[in-house]
């Protein structure tokens, strides 16, 4: 073989090489039209997912920013209630906290002391 027939071999059998790249490379990029369903829908699906799992996780956190609330509340009660004991025991005169419950709480009276209530009604 002369060296020119060995050139024109090789450049055939590269472009041999090429077209087999090229023809694969075109068979990859043609898919089904079964297959882009698929995948269509699976994506579809999926971004539904995602928007309502974000839907459902900001309503979740309003929900647990109202129990915050609430519980925020409810601990500031505990604390006034808990200050007010405190301030209780710290009460040298057990008789005049006793008389203070008993009229405030209890609803009791002096002798001689006389209530008057608004039975009008509002």
């Amino acid at each position: 073989m002369n060296e020119a027939e060995s050139r024109k071999a090789e450049k055939i059998r590269k472009n041999a090489h090429a077209m087999r790249k090229k023809r694969l490379s075109q068979q990859k990029k043609q898919t089904s039209p079964l297959m882009r369903l698929v995948v269509t829908v699976t994506s579809f699906v999926f971004v539904l997912y995602c928007i309502t799992s974000i839907i459902m996780t900001q309503a979740e956190i309003a929900e647990k920013k109202q129990e915050l609330n609430a519980l925020t509340e409810k601990a500031e009660k505990l604390e006034e209630q808990n200050a007010e004991y405190l301030s209780i025991l710290s009460e040298e005169d057990e008789r005049a906290f006793m008389e203070r419950y008993a009229v405030e709480v209890l609803g009791y009276a002096y002798p001689n002391e006389r209530r008057f209530y608004d039975t009008a009604g509002k």
